[in-house]
């Protein structure tokens, strides 16, 4: 399976860090730069290569402009203490395959990934390419993260008896899409409000949901919107003057855990 990143010298790092093993490959007829290649935990080969895009305005050069996209959050809950409890060589292989799920279902609904973290990650659907159904590929990329996740929590639960949850959060609208950062760490990444929504909503989902903003929610077909939503009070997010309205896609294994407060 092949898989679009937009820094291709951020997943080294990010590799690097984990201390995953992989290999680098020239350029083939399909990129322009080398390629990473890695055994994903089922011994499936994943090759990453970086994903460069004609902005409107680039010119083909680093710059960056406005588009519109959805963007996905996903992060972990209960990562700090399953780390706690395991050693590095256990987590390693778990981190493994958390990312492997949430990055493998990115790609099957044409989704950039943008940012990883150890416990989670940033991805953007109708960027770099524009798509006019972003926003469903999102919400149906979040189900299958929850589904698959939920599987993953009860192996874990039950080889290591830790507790573990997946949250997502899910923005539409305007960002800012480009090479952000000084010359010697600049990288392609999305940023702007809609972004920092996606980010808060994640912050604000409980363990086994998806919290969506109305934008998300309007450009689902009317079945969808009845068939699997629930509507929440507005929310009240850090740094906005009006509450976001938001729709929770509940899953079967939801706990209430969330993350830390927002700071004031």
């Amino acid at each position: 399976m092949s898989l679009a990143v937009v820094s291709l010298a951020a997943a080294r790092a990010e590799l690097d860090r984990l201390g995953i093993r992989y290999r680098c490959l020239p350029p083939d007829e399909h990129t322009t730069g080398e390629r990473l290649v890695l055994l994903d935990p089922a011994g499936v080969a994943l090759e990453l290569r970086e994903a460069r895009s004609d902005l409107p305005g680039t010119g083909g050069a680093p710059d960056y402009a406005r588009v519109s996209c959805t963007v996905l959050f996903a992060d972990m809950r209960g990562f700090t203490a399953l780390a706690e409890r395991l050693g590095p060589d256990q987590v390693v292989p778990l981190l493994n395959d958390f990312l492997a799920l949430l990055t493998g279902i990115t790609a099957d609904h044409d989704g950039t990934v943008f940012h990883v973290a150890g416990d989670g990650l940033m991805a953007g659907f109708g960027v770099p390419g524009q798509s006019a159904d972003a926003s469903t590929r999102a919400v149906t990329a979040a189900r299958r993260m929850l589904a698959g996740f939920d599987a993953l929590a009860s192996d874990w639960k039950h080889s290591f008896n830790v507790d573990t949850g997946l949250g997502i959060g899910i923005n539409a609208g305007e960002v800012i899409a480009g090479d952000i950062g000084g010359p010697q760490r600049a990288s392609f990444t999305l940023i702007g409000d809609t972004v920092n929504v996606a980010a808060r909503l994640v912050q604000r989902a409980r363990a086994g949901e998806a919290l969506i903003s109305r934008a998300v929610w309007q450009a689902l077909d009317a079945e969808l919107q009845r068939a699997m939503f629930v509507a929440l009070p507005p929310l009240a997010l850090r740094g906005r003057l009006q509450p976001v309205e938001i729709f929770c896609l509940p899953a079967t294994g939801r706990k209430p855990w969330v993350q830390a407060p927002e700071c004031t």
